[in-house]
């Protein structure tokens, strides 16, 4: 049986800023969460057990993010499995940009990314998780966590060049997404919308 509150606890705010990377803002990203977390629970049934259940819920994530997205019109750079979907013709609102240009081209570079190589460096580099937390997290081994980071930062690497950037001038860009938080009440305050909304669905 999955307790969905220490579920809940222990990723949300993993899930809040991998929204975050593709929709630039707090609110909306919020909201998102929100949306994911409530068809996690709706549709527990449907884990099998077999991925890790914070793959499963990135996959929930994504989907959210992508409809979300999709309905204002603002796919930019999102990837879906082993295709971009890319809109040249979509700009973003001037409001959901965020101010400072180089974390705007770390964004960019990062939602490019592979999904898994997407986790591994949140939790790595703006999270801080250790290496043995991060494998704990994503249901995997020390050593995969070793190979796998240094392929996804190889890869942020290759994208940021492609940008005209050097990725290792960045690391003040990734203090400042550390310090991206939600507050311990609007943390709590999402969970009990959640299981409101939940029971009255039941009800």
């Amino acid at each position: 049986m999955v307790d969905w509150e220490q579920v809940y606890f222990k990723y949300s705010d993993f899930i809040y800023r991998y929204i975050l990377f593709h929709v630039r803002k707090k609110e909306v990203a919020e909201d998102l969460t929100q949306e994911s977390f409530y068809r996690a629970f709706k549709h527990i049934h449907t884990f099998n057990h077999q991925a890790s259940i914070l793959t499963w819920l990135v996959k929930i994530a994504r989907n959210v993010t992508y409809d979300y997205l999709r309905r204002k019109k603002l796919i930019h750079f999102f990837r879906l499995g082993k295709k971009d979907v890319v809109d040249d013709n979509a700009i973003l609102p001037a409001d959901q940009i965020v101010k400072n240009d180089r974390i705007v081209q770390l964004y960019e570079a990062l939602s490019t990314l592979k999904t898994h190589y997407q986790a591994v460096i949140i939790l790595r580099k703006i999270n801080e998780h250790s290496i043995k937390e991060t494998a704990y997290i994503l249901g995997w081994t020390e050593a995969k966590v070793k190979s796998t980071m240094a392929r996804a930062f190889a890869a942020l690497k290759v994208e940021m060049l492609r940008r005209g950037k050097v990725m290792d001038e960045y690391n003040q860009e990734f203090e400042i997404l550390r310090h991206v938080e939600r507050s311990e009440v609007t943390r709590n305050a999402s969970l009990v919308k959640i299981k409101l909304r939940h029971s009255k669905k039941r009800s």
